[in-house]
């Protein structure tokens, strides 16, 4: 144990607050909304943790971060300590700190959770982060292994790969990552918005991992650019990791009227480009007083959020199921309700009302009720007869969901892909090519960071036992 405080002492100290912008003032704006704790705020929640033998938070965790350890040391002040145990296991600690849905993960596991508040374990994880970003002179020194000779292709900079390429250079292979957008980061980049994850965080975590030596290359498309076979040619090993980037349609009339955006689309021009933040950006965004986005997961949340700080006097959320069916995580939900945006749950699209020159007019809905759950384990959403309605709304977007982009699995005909285009991986990442590993979206279809992050830690253990043979 950390310190002398007992169980029952600790069972007593209640769950810290963690601080946010006003929302009357952060929604006029990009700035990060949840502000990090105080030292004192940060002591007094790893002071809660029972550093359980069981550990049964570490088992929630995708990427395995040895937590109980990780909150030990910074109970015990050693900042250090806790920054190198964070640093060993997690290549993102303070992009996983901000993003990851620890509520389902980690915490949901956390003995303290069955009578009352899980520990912070995510509030925790993104101080003790932040804290090493800003003393560098106070870490202890990680070891440079010694280099192997080997060399790996990764395809693609967002969590899977930076995740792999971390992994893979802390074991002395040599990494280059191939990005197909100007920046690095991926989806971390151009898909949550800067009061989600400031891009300051993005950049100080991919310079660690160029300390490291890995490389990376962009605006180099794989399967334009150059192939998955050229790569196998010039690496030892190659790991795909390149997303799911291509919108689910929504299959009604008028989906190619002017002003339906599909999410991708919407959030890559505002985060990567700034249109409508920056009067010199590259590339414009519609603005529009009533803005209706289709979906009900974090990509919905951040594409309405965004919407209503880009203007919009109402800013929807349109979901067919209730809110209790909502994936989305319970905070963004909170945020975007202290935001002003309006949820109107219930409702599925029929179609997109245009006027006579192309532009978009109207949402037409249909009420909808729950039904008996489906194979997700959520009640089937069913329409209620002679329901239908008209939504006001200049701005659609379609915030259902991804999947995978063709370009480069059509440029590799022996990588093997399921009935949804996705990529054939094995548990390792191993694909239907020798040397070939995959993760991430492309395997799985659009999941959370910290899913493709496990994705890649794994694959680049499978990598390195490969390398080895």
């Amino acid at each position: 144990m950390s310190n002398d405080l007992s169980p029952k002492e600790r069972m007593a100290i209640d769950r810290v607050h963690m601080p946010e912008l006003p929302a009357d003032e952060r929604s006029t704006n990009f700035e990060e909304v949840n502000l990090g704790l105080s030292a004192d705020q940060a002591l007094s929640e790893a002071q809660r943790c029972l550093q359980c033998k069981t550990r049964n938070c570490v088992a929630g965790c995708p990427v395995g971060v040895s937590i109980p350890e990780f909150i030990d040391a910074l109970a015990c002040d050693d900042l250090p300590k806790a920054a190198k145990i964070l640093r060993g296991d997690n290549a993102l600690p303070a992009v996983c700190g901000r993003v990851c849905p620890q509520e389902t993960q980690c915490e949901a596991l956390c003995v303290r959770g069955k009578k009352g508040d899980a520990v912070a374990i995510g509030y925790l994880e993104r101080y003790v982060a932040d804290w090493a970003m800003l003393h560098p002179d106070r870490l202890l020194k990680e070891a440079k292994p010694e280099a192997t000779g080997k060399s790996v292709a990764v395809v693609g900079c967002g969590p899977a790969g930076l995740t792999a390429a971390g992994e893979l250079a802390r074991m002395g292979h040599q990494v280059t990552i191939f990005e197909a957008l100007h920046d690095t980061g991926g989806v971390l980049r151009y898909g949550i918005p800067e009061f989600r994850l400031p891009k300051e965080i993005i950049d100080r975590e991919v310079a660690v991992l160029a300390e490291l030596g890995v490389t990376i290359e962009c605006n180099v498309i794989i399967g334009k650019t150059l192939t998955v076979a050229e790569l196998s040619e010039d690496y030892d090993a190659v790991f795909i990791a390149n997303g799911a980037g291509l919108p689910t349609m929504l299959n009604i009339p008028g989906e190619n009227l002017k002003g339906v955006y599909a999410a991708n689309e919407f959030l890559t021009r505002v985060n990567l480009m700034e249109a409508g933040r920056r009067e010199d950006s590259a590339t414009p965004i519609l603005q529009r007083d009533e803005v209706a986005v289709i979906g009900g997961g974090n990509t919905a949340m951040d594409c309405v959020r965004t919407a209503r700080r880009l203007g919009a006097k109402r800013a929807m959320i349109i979901y067919r199921r209730g809110e209790a069916e909502m994936p989305a995580r319970i905070e963004e939900i909170k945020h975007a309700k202290e935001e002003g945006v309006e949820f109107i749950m219930l409702t599925a699209p029929l179609a997109i009302v245009g006027t006579e020159d192309g532009w978009v007019s109207a949402l037409r809905c249909q009420k909808m009720e729950l039904g008996p759950a489906d194979d997700s384990g959520r009640r089937r959403p069913q329409p209620v007869a002679d329901s239908e309605f008209d939504i006001p709304a200049g701005i659609v977007i379609n915030a259902v969901g991804t999947n995978a982009n063709p370009l480069l699995t059509a440029t590799a005909p022996d990588l093997k892909l399921n009935k949804w285009g996705n990529v054939v991986a094995d548990e390792e990442g191993q694909t239907s090519i020798p040397g070939v590993f995959a993760g991430g979206d492309i395997v799985r279809g659009g999941a959370t960071v910290i899913l493709a992050m496990g994705d890649g830690k794994r694959a680049a253990a499978a990598i390195d036992q490969y390398l080895k043979r």
